[in-house]
């Protein structure tokens, strides 16, 4: 591409960070993800429970409960409720150790209002599971591993209560110790699985999420620099004709002074015209200068535009396969995110071909299909199945013998995610019949692309 455009390349690694941050600086956050007002309404939605839960129990079944003991610890965990309502504004995002200290306060509650009523025999004792999956939804690991290792001490605290579950007195309950062992062990499993997968869940929406932010911003930036290209475009249109004029002002002061210091201040304006009228013709016929709403060109010069961004200074050939009907080319939309995602397909084929990269294109009434194909060693079998996902690397993994093609995490999920917003249907695979390389296949129906 003409070095006219260098301006506008950057580099798209050093961007995708900027734009969704350092991990480290992310892992390093204090401010967490759950709002003030979301555990105070879980922490009344708990009181109005318990609160119920136990009346029944007493009032209804007409079984002994160490009723102050308990509406006490009930009362503590609603004054602990209005007092943060007063303090803290609803909508405040909680500080990493102030939602930790707060399921904190949930998990010892809960654990001791269990622990008077019957200890691990009461079914109540499976709620332990709730805030260990909140915090592992919303909290950073350190946080998540010191709520799961009290909940757990909580259990064993349970299993060893010396109260009796609330039961009709003419036929007290006792649970044997190995059924107690049972549903202790039955809980510990279920605080340690939910936990797990919750976590498990919340990292992989996180990262899709980042990747979503990513996805969008470089879009944005790619038509912000083709909104500057037609700003460009039209400037050199407008200032064609006062330019037009100066130049022939000039050339007239030119014939009609004598020689001296006017004459070649005279010729020095000519001459400085005539500069930028070349300036603006060439920025007038740029290609990359275009507004992406209005522009279209051939299949082929669209792929050419996104091969030469990564083209420059390589050792490699490219080589087209563009397929024409009746001696015309199919005539589609310039559009960034298709420039952008075929860029990023092609930049990796470059990077791990032998020899060359084959970038093909054919068409019939109904779909254009582009491939892009190197003759590298293809991509690792175990990471084929999950391209496209965001964050999916091979960088310390693969299968023996296979080449490990790294960096296609957060890159290969942008740029197919790009060329979706566009319609097409993006494949992966690796050539057969004695052929070694990969293949990129996209596939857009015409009506999508091509211009009307």
């Amino acid at each position: 591409m003409a070095s006219g455009n260098n301006i506008f390349q950057f580099n798209q690694t050093k961007s995708v960070k900027e734009l969704i941050g350092d991990d480290n600086n992310a892992r390093t956050s204090q401010i967490g993800r759950l709002r003030l007002r979301t555990l105070v309404a879980l922490r009344w939605l708990a009181i109005i429970g318990q609160t119920v839960s136990i009346a029944i129990i007493s009032f209804g079944f007409g079984y002994d409960l160490p009723l102050t003991t308990c509406f006490s610890a009930i009362a503590a965990s609603a004054w602990f409720n209005i007092i943060l309502a007063f303090a803290l504004p609803s909508q405040r995002l909680l500080k990493q150790w102030e939602a930790a200290s707060q399921l904190a306060f949930d998990i010892l509650q809960l654990t001791f209002l269990v622990y008077i009523t019957g200890g691990i025999a009461n079914p109540f004792a499976i709620l332990l599971i709730a805030p260990a999956t909140i915090a592992a939804s919303t909290l950073r690991v350190h946080w998540v591993a010191i709520l799961i290792t009290l909940v757990l001490a909580c259990v064993v605290i349970l299993y060893n209560s010396p109260h009796p579950l609330p039961w009709d007195k003419a036929s007290q309950l006792i649970l044997l110790p190995l059924y107690k062992t049972g549903i202790t062990t039955a809980l510990i499993t279920g605080v340690i699985f939910t936990s797990a997968y919750a976590w498990r869940v919340a990292a992989e929406e996180s990262r899709l999420a980042d990747a979503l932010v990513a996805t969008q911003a470089i879009l944005a930036r790619e038509q912000r620099l083709a909104a500057v290209g037609g700003l460009a475009a039209a400037a050199a249109h407008e200032l064609g004709t006062p330019l037009a004029t100066i130049q022939l002002t000039a050339k007239e002061m030119t014939r009609a002074l004598k020689d001296g210091q006017d004459k070649e201040d005279a010729e020095l304006i000519l001459e400085q015209s005539l500069r930028c009228r070349e300036i603006l013709r060439n920025l007038s016929m740029h290609n990359s200068f275009s507004d992406p709403t209005i522009v279209s060109l051939p299949i082929g010069l669209l792929l050419r535009e996104a091969a030469e961004r990564h083209s420059n200074n390589i050792s490699k050939a490219i080589v087209y396969d563009i397929e024409t009907k009746d001696a015309e080319d199919l005539i589609v939309l310039r559009m960034p995110e298709i420039i952008y995602g075929l860029g990023n397909f092609i930049e990796n084929a470059i990077s791990y071909a032998k020899e060359k990269v084959i970038i093909s294109s054919k068409w019939d009434s109904k779909y254009i299909i582009v491939k892009i194909i190197d003759d590298g060693k293809g991509f690792d079998p175990d990471i084929l199945p999950r391209l496209g996902e965001p964050y999916v690397s091979t960088r310390t993994a693969g299968t023996v013998g296979a080449q490990t093609r790294e960096g296609m995490g957060l890159g290969f999920f942008i740029a197919k995610t790009l060329l979706e917003r566009s319609g097409a249907q993006i494949s992966f695979g690796n050539q057969i019949g004695g052929k070694t390389g990969a293949i990129v296949r996209i596939v857009w129906t015409r009506s999508n692309i091509e211009q009307k």
